[in-house]
């Protein structure tokens, strides 16, 4: 059984008993949506497409009520059908069914957020939009102060909100702190990430938001293809390109860990060590942040995995090493 999601309703297309192909609307509320699941099949699997907020509310109550439902994007429907002409939305419902019943071995069961990680989410989301907000108003401010004639009641009443996006901008953030202090699992990841020099609490919060506190993206690897700063082969035959990163990436993630990176190499003294070495062998200044970048990754999954604070002290021995010591604590 499968939808297409809108924000009044959705349309379902699935097979009957009999063989026979069915269409069904359905209404994005909660009591449609009960009603609908109440006669869904057991075992069946529904597949809809991953169209952001419209498919919460079926989610959530999907995994309420035991429902097993998978979650699609919409990249790998459009480009798993070949070519196909004309767009409606029973089509587009009868395409996912499509989807969903040849590549039935490659579904995985969506999950809705935790409470913690949705709340969350919304706070740093409404962060964003609060700073973006104050980002133009001190733009604007800063070009009226190059005209020879300016307006007293226009820079009062730009600088009165500004104060006033200042102050929810701080309420914010310290709700934002609350509710990660406030559960253990989400403090102990915070605590872990924040111990590494580079990390900062902005990067900290949006890493626990978008892995799900490191168990929806639950590897470094994973992480690192999702932000962007991994690089994949590029070649064809007798081509052979230089590696690439992939476009499908979490831009806003890749652009604070950029940042973070330059707060490593200036603090950091492992990190501007492999800079000035990287730099030497005539790597270019990006391609080296972005190495930085995976470092940083990988150094974040492998505390909060250990659950060990970070040390820049910290040497990593060879695994023959390691092998040779353990077997000398055994023999003694």
């Amino acid at each position: 059984m499968v939808k297409d999601l809108s924000m009044e309703k959705f349309d379902v297309n699935f097979i009957d008993q009999n063989g026979n192909e069915k269409n069904k609307t359905v209404k994005n509320g909660i009591n449609s949506i009960s009603n609908f699941l109440k006669e869904v099949p057991a075992g069946s699997i529904l597949c809809a497409e991953n169209t952001g907020v419209y498919g919460d509310l079926l989610l959530f109550l999907s995994n309420l009520m035991g429902v097993t439902i998978a979650f699609i994007p919409g990249y790998n429907i459009k480009h798993s059908l070949g070519l196909v002409k004309g767009k409606t939305d029973k089509v587009d419902a009868m395409r996912i069914r499509e989807y969903g019943e040849r590549f039935y071995d490659k579904l995985v069961p969506t999950q809705y957020e935790e409470e913690t990680i949705r709340e969350l989410q919304e706070l740093y989301t409404l962060r964003a939009q609060l700073i973006r907000s104050r980002k133009a108003l001190q733009a604007s401010e800063t070009g009226r102060k190059h005209q020879p004639m300016q307006s007293v009641s226009a820079h009062i009443s730009a600088q009165s909100v500004i104060n006033h996006l200042n102050s929810e901008i701080e309420h914010v953030e310290n709700e934002i702190k609350k509710l990660i202090l406030a559960d253990q699992q989400l403090k102990n990841s915070y605590e872990l990430a924040t111990s590494i020099k580079g990390i900062g609490p902005v990067i900290a919060t949006d890493l626990l938001i978008k892995t799900g506190n490191f168990k929806t993206i639950d590897t470094a690897r994973k992480a690192a293809s999702y932000a962007g700063v991994c690089p994949f082969p590029n070649s064809s035959g007798k081509m052979v390109k230089k590696a690439r990163v992939s476009p499908f990436a979490d831009k806003k993630l890749k652009s604070l860990l950029y940042m973070g990176a330059k707060s490593a190499v200036k603090y950091n003294k492992e990190y501007r060590l492999y800079y000035q070495k990287k730099k030497i062998e005539g790597k270019p200044h990006f391609l080296i942040m972005n190495n930085i970048s995976n470092k940083m990754l990988r150094t974040v999954y492998s505390v909060v995995k250990n659950e060990i604070p970070y040390n820049e002290n910290y040497v990593c021995l060879d695994p023959r090493e390691r092998k040779i010591n353990s077997s000398k604590i055994k023999v003694a």
